[in-house]
C-alpha cells in the first residue's frame, strides 16, 4: 500500500500544489530518479511536464541526487540537503538516502518545467 504526496511547486507564481497520488499511480513512481521528468497531466497540469527534485522518506531523511539507489547511508555533509552547517567549513555525518524514489517514501517534490511556456498557449 503505497501512497505519495507529490508537492508541485511553479517557479513563475511561486505558489506550490500537494497532490496525494492513489496506490495504482504511486506504483508506476517508484524506481524513478531525482531529475526524471512525468507528465503533469496525472497531477492536474495538463500539457505541462514535471521534474522530480527531491522528496523525503516516512523518517523525515531526504533524498539526495549525488547518491545512487533508494537505501540510506551515513555520509559526510557540508551543505544542504540533509545538513545546514552552522558556521562556514562545518562538516557533520548525517543519514540520508540515494536517489531512487522507493516504497518508504511519503513526500517528493516536483517542478513545473518551462510553465511560462504553457501559460502563452492558453
Amino acid at each position: 500500500m503505497v501512497e505519495f504526496k507529490v508537492v508541485i511547486s511553479n517557479p513563475v507564481d511561486g505558489k506550490s500544489k500537494t497532490v496525494t497520488v492513489p496506490e495504482a499511480q504511486a506504483q508506476s513512481l517508484v524506481g524513478m530518479k531525482v531529475g526524471d521528468t512525468l507528465n503533469g497531466e496525472a497531477f492536474g497540469f495538463p500539457g505541462q511536464e514535471v521534474v522530480i527534485t527531491g522528496g523525503s522518506d516516512k523518517s523525515g531523511i531526504p533524498l539526495r541526487t549525488d547518491i545512487a539507489g533508494g537505501g540510506k547511508r551515513r555520509i559526510l555533509l557540508s551543505g544542504p540537503p540533509g545538513y545546514h552547517p552552522k558556521k562556514p567549513g562545518q562538516r557533520k555525518r548525517k543519514l540520508v538516502r540515494g536517489n531512487m524514489i522507493t516504497e518508504d517514501m511519503v513526500q517528493i517534490n516536483a517542478i513545473l518545467k518551462n510553465p511560462e511556456e504553457a501559460d502563452k498557449k492558453k
